[in-house]
């Protein structure tokens, strides 16, 4: 069972209420107790991803923050959690769609050349989207041929062949003179590489409910007839071989890593959770953002990203580290943006943003010295002006605008545009 919702919505116990959704008592709590599981003094990120309340007249509920992906629990059941994007015309295909292309930039994972346009999108939920992902790239992989290796091989055998093993041969064949117990070699494929991809297929066949991707998995097992499962996840990974030669399993390992260990993007526990694949929009966002400006400005500007040029504070010592997203240089103009996952809205006090991002955007102006600062955010319908502005008595410069996810490439474009023509008129 497949049970979806948006950023900041929410689940109730067995009934929907006051626009919060419902889920089974047994999921709720099973969900509750993956919430519990994840909150220590020095870890806090599961508390970002969902929160634990209790309201008045509802009851418990559990809301998404600021994370998005899934939650796969292993009675099959997907929790999938959506970016919410602003405007009543985005179906949950194009969010799903805009949220993929936003993932294909990150640097963190490995699993990110994928064509969006070929996914099914407005068929398949984000776990069998990724599914899917993982089969395309053992399908790729297959055409350009599974790798066979010289695997020690102990057994007892009619012929003579190898190293015999003399206690082994006296245990099993001091009356059977017929036989010989020896280690040898054999070129084959059961290498550690292919037995993880095969448990990846079997874990996959169990888990998909599409049937379109149980029919792919089953047909790529066929492939791996002579490969074991593997017996130890562990074990096999730290035999994996890594050269030139087996550049082509990279990304399908890197998917075994996710389904079979649950090494995700982020790393999250719990007994009754199979897989949490989820991932934070603000640095999703901000990825995003920077991989476009790559792509759009010219020879002569230059971009840093996550720049530590410079801190807050440089004695006694260097400390409280300033890191604005992006700084572009061009000349002797310096600009700075920073993206912000959040819709702003004309019915909140300064259309919502917070007082602490202007403290931190009027310290890069500061330390920086920049010409201009920018600050990101997703293109909200909620608010009329796209041209919001700050200016302080000391030259501080704050410009808030925004980017169309329908169309990055236009509004990033128009972006850059009037950034560089604005720096030519000042002296």
């Amino acid at each position: 069972m497949i049970y979806s919702i948006t950023e900041y919505s929410g689940f109730t116990s067995e009934k929907a209420v006051n626009g919060y959704k419902a889920l089974p008592k047994k999921t709720f709590e099973a969900l509750e107790n993956f919430i519990l599981a994840n909150v220590s003094e020095k870890e806090t990120e599961a508390i970002e991803l969902l929160s634990l309340s209790a309201r008045r007249g509802i009851g418990k509920v559990i809301t998404a923050r600021n994370y998005v992906g899934l939650v796969a629990m292993t009675d099959g059941t997907v929790i999938e959690i959506l970016p919410k994007i602003a405007g009543d015309e985005f179906s949950e295909d194009d969010t799903k769609r805009i949220f993929l292309e936003m993932l294909k930039t990150l640097r963190d994972i490995t699993f990110k050349d994928f064509n969006v346009s070929r996914l099914h999108t407005d068929r398949l939920n984000l776990f069998e989207i990724f599914i899917k992902m993982f089969l395309d790239e053992v399908t790729a992989l297959t055409k350009q041929g599974l790798k066979s290796a010289y695997t020690p091989v102990e057994a007892n055998e009619k012929f003579y062949k190898g190293k015999i093993l003399a206690s082994q041969n006296i245990k099993y064949n001091l009356v059977n003179k017929q036989r010989f117990y020896v280690l040898y070699d054999d070129f084959n494929m059961n290498r550690p590489e292919n037995r993880l991809i095969k448990s990846t297929l079997r874990f996959l066949l169990k888990a998909t409910h599409d049937g379109h991707n149980r029919q792919y998995a089953s047909r790529l097992l066929t492939l791996f007839e002579r490969v074991d499962y593997s017996a130890s996840y562990d074990a096999d990974f730290s035999k994996c071989i890594i050269d030139r030669s087996m550049n082509h399993y990279d990304k399908a390992l890197s998917w075994c890593r996710v389904f079979l260990l649950g090494n995700s993007f982020t790393a999250f526990s719990g007994s009754e959770i199979a897989l949490a694949l989820l991932f934070p929009m603000e640095k999703v966002f901000e990825s995003f953002v920077a991989a476009k400006l790559r792509k759009l400005i010219s020879r002569d500007i230059s971009i840093r990203t996550q720049d530590t040029t410079y801190s807050l504070f440089d004695r006694p010592r260097r400390a409280f580290a300033l890191r604005p997203d992006i700084v572009l240089e061009f000349g002797e103009r310096t600009v700075v943006m920073d993206t912000k996952w959040k819709l702003l809205s004309d019915t909140e006090r300064n259309s919502g943003i917070s007082q602490s991002d202007m403290y931190q955007m009027y310290a890069y102006g500061k330390k920086y010295g920049a010409d201009r600062i920018v600050l990101l955010y997703p293109y909200s319908d909620r608010i009329s002006r796209t041209d919001i502005g700050y200016a302080s008595n000391d030259n501080v410069k704050v410009d808030v605008r925004f980017v169309d996810l329908r169309n990055p490439d236009e509004s990033l474009s128009e972006l850059l545009s009037e950034v560089t023509e604005a720096l030519k008129w000042i002296r």
